[in-house]
């Protein structure tokens, strides 16, 4: 059980953000995107340590409201449009462990752009990463068929359209397209020597966990409406 292990659980939020201005202090439902992912990561028992990594002062403070210690910011140099998502992760992971002198085994990922996860989410993660012993665990969805390649388009320098993959019209039936599948952001999970040794999150042992219901990963403004039908579906079905 990985409750014997030191587990470190990390909630990536930079300040900066262009498709929604200070996207991670968006409300939904009158709670902050930053604020509901704390809430979330702080309902786990059997995390050891829950960090916020960001830049900015404000998020910063949001955690601190949610019952967070910020005990350091995240280095500019980590928190760009184009920064390394690894390089992140391991700065965190390392300058936690010499804050609280803790080892951790492992650590978990929770973006605070996607906001639909539930324990059984994460502890299936878990599970997948323990006890099948991977390197790393990450939460997918599958992709509806008219995102697939098969079904994508490209538009040539002469403004003719054609298809991304060669006999694509050949797969417009959608029952003849095979399954897709694409990070959905509700959690990723890895071992310690998987990050902070091989410097890595995907690796040729990462293993899938299917996340098999609706989920949003919070982009544009449109994405933060879905968010809100769906939690508002799920509290309906919790009344009834």
């Amino acid at each position: 059980m990985w409750s014997n292990n030191k587990v470190l659980a990390v909630i990536p939020a930079r300040g900066g953000s262009k498709s929604i201005p200070r996207k991670n202090l968006a409300q939904l439902n009158n709670v902050s995107l930053v604020g509901r992912a704390i809430k979330f990561a702080l309902s786990l028992t059997w995390v050891d340590q829950v960090i916020l990594s960001t830049d900015d002062e404000e998020i910063a403070d949001e955690g601190k409201i949610y019952g967070l210690h910020v005990p350091f910011m995240r280095p500019k140099e980590f928190a760009s449009d184009t920064s390394n998502s690894i390089e992140m992760w391991r700065q965190v992971w390392l300058q936690s462990e010499v804050f609280y002198g803790v080892r951790f085994d492992y650590s978990i990922l929770l973006e605070p752009t996607s906001p639909l996860r539930n324990i059984q989410d994460i502890e299936k993660t878990m599970q997948a990463l323990t006890f099948e012993n991977h390197a790393s665990a990450v939460t997918v969805s599958q992709t509806p068929a008219h995102y697939t390649p098969h079904k994508t388009l490209v538009i040539e320098s002469s403004g003719r359209v054609n298809f991304f993959l060669n006999g694509g019209i050949n797969h417009s039936i959608r029952q003849s397209i095979p399954p897709y599948y694409h990070r959905n952001g509700i959690c990723y999970a890895v071992k310690r020597n998987t990050l902070i040794e091989k410097k890595s999150i995907f690796t040729d042992d990462t293993i899938a966990v299917l996340i098999d219901r609706d989920v949003v990963n919070i982009d544009n403004p449109i994405d933060l409406k879905l968010a809100e039908i769906l939690i508002c579906e799920k509290e309906k079905l919790k009344g009834d």
